[in-house]
């Protein structure tokens, strides 16, 4: 290849604040006083926070330089499996940005909220038909607490019904987070085993579902980047068996306007915002997780909901079968208003449109690679693929050295070692906001680092050699951690 996306500059080293500042420098200066100045007793000398003096440009400065050591979405390609990292709209930022949502406090009466409870009412309504399900809560704060506010909706809907459980099943290809979830919420996890083609056989969960299950925590389209083809039929043995089925959408970003999530027979579904509905991730904010529910479940979900009543907005606790609160006051609202910017601009077509783009751009990367890495399920995938490092082992080059490597190329590295169904694993979500010209350069760049593998090993087991920090020890890091800071 020619060109990469990583080159090397110049990265400034900078001191924490307290060694950068000197006693007197400031970076404002204060209107004369016109009162007379007070001493300060003796004994309150030095007992205030500890705040270095700097001047303005000391402060830009280190900021700026901090920024440079960082990567983000808004800087390269984030092509994080399970977890879709894509570009934020920053028309989205300006309308949650906007004084009647940024300044409006969770306390204020329903007569000075109608706009934001109309625009929770209406997500509420959007995220219901988007996914085909019958009512939604907006009150989890991000994906893993919607997956137990989904378990504590099972119990308390098999408790209505005078039939409590204490098992769920959850399958190899589900996230990491569902049984710590279900665990949670007090049910044991009965781990289900994926048949040769990385999906559920109905068979395998008709032999293991019993009058003691829950239901199941299904994952669709799965960590192997496939779709659930025998959803129907495994959401049939579990209803059968008196069981509810979960859905954890959060992949969601390959199927939004396409598959609808009741007519397989879901019963409760998280989303998330900060993931399919473009909000900021990770370190960008909080995240928002919905929980959409079948009919029978709605009666359960968390109070306070937003109605409308006289043509007003409203927060009613007014729901007797209610599982309560799980989230202070409403949920993230600042998230909520992203997501409901981003459905808005993009209108059905458009989401669908992302879906499509998203499964193509992943399917294009897979189609290229294979060969070049090992290809554990050679098939149709959606959003993701999963790759490993079986075809380097000869050359004793790790999946690690080479996503350390793609560090130099200018790449965020993808998802490692997960799902723990495929050894080695890599694990590559392009999502829908890459361009084929970026794309190309990123499979190039793997192409190169597979060469390099066979040609020169060294260099990869010694990778990143252009980041501010070299490879670091991860394994003292583990043993001996420095907790203190």
């Amino acid at each position: 290849m020619k060109e990469t996306a990583g080159t090397t500059g110049l990265i400034f080293n900078e001191p924490l604040l307290w060694e950068k500042g000197k006693t007197g420098r400031t970076a404002f200066s204060l209107p004369r006083r016109d009162v007379k100045q007070l001493a300060v007793a003796e004994n309150l000398k030095g007992s205030g926070p500890d705040f270095p003096d700097l001047s303005e440009v000391d402060i830009v400065r280190h900021y700026i330089r901090l920024s440079q050591w960082n990567f983000s979405v808004d800087s390269g390609m984030y092509p994080l499996g399970s977890c879709t990292m894509k570009y934020n709209p920053k028309t989205n930022e300006r309308q949650s940005a906007l004084p009647g949502f940024a300044l409006a406090h969770p306390l204020l009466p329903e007569p000075l909220s109608q706009g934001v409870l109309k625009l929770m009412f209406e997500l509420e309504q959007y995220l219901t038909e988007i996914t085909g399900m019958h009512a939604t809560t907006l009150q989890p704060a991000a994906g893993a607490h919607g997956e137990l506010t989904g378990m504590l909706l099972f119990y308390a809907y098999l408790k209505s019904k005078g039939t409590p459980r204490s098992k769920i099943l959850i399958p190899d290809t589900a996230h990491g987070t569902n049984p710590a979830s279900a665990s949670l919420c007090g049910y044991r996890s009965i781990p289900v085993k994926s048949n040769e083609r990385g999906v559920l056989s109905p068979r395998a969960v008709n032999e293991l579902m019993d009058e003691d299950t829950a239901g199941i925590m299904i994952t669709n389209p799965n960590t192997l980047g496939l779709f659930e083809e025998n959803i129907k039929a495994v959401s049939a043995s579990v209803h059968a068996k008196g069981g509810l089925v979960y859905c954890d959408g959060a992949n969601m970003n390959a199927v939004m306007g396409i598959v609808n999530m009741g007519d397989l027979g879901v019963d409760v579904l998280h989303l998330n915002l900060h993931k399919t509905f473009s909000s900021p991730h990770g370190g960008g904010g909080p995240g928002s997780g919905p929980v959409c529910v079948g009919k029978r479940l709605e009666p359960f979900l968390p109070v306070p909901r937003v109605i409308k009543q006289n043509e007003k907005y409203v927060l009613s606790e007014d729901f007797p079968d209610s599982m309560g609160k799980v989230h202070a006051f409403y949920g993230n609202v600042g998230v909520m208003i992203r997501a409901y910017s981003y459905i808005l601009s993009m209108g059905p077509e458009g989401l669908k449109k992302a879906s499509q783009l998203a499964v193509l751009n992943a399917a294009y990367i897979k189609d290229n690679l294979k060969g070049t890495f090992h290809l554990p399920y050679d098939r149709p995938c959606m959003h993701e693929c999963v790759f490993s490092d079986k075809l380097q082992e000869p050359f004793k080059v790790t999946t690690l050295d080479m996503v350390k490597r793609l560090m130099d190329y200018g790449f965020h590295p993808p998802t490692i070692y997960f799902p723990l169904v495929v050894s080695v694993a890599i694990m590559i979500e392009p999502t829908e906001t890459e361009s084929k010209e970026d794309i190309d350069l990123f499979i190039e760049s793997l192409k190169a680092i597979a060469r390099e593998a066979q040609e020169n090993p060294e260099l990869l087991h010694a990778a990143p050699q252009k980041t501010k920090r070299r490879r670091l020890d991860e394994t003292s890091a583990a043993r001996k951690p420095c907790l203190r800071g």
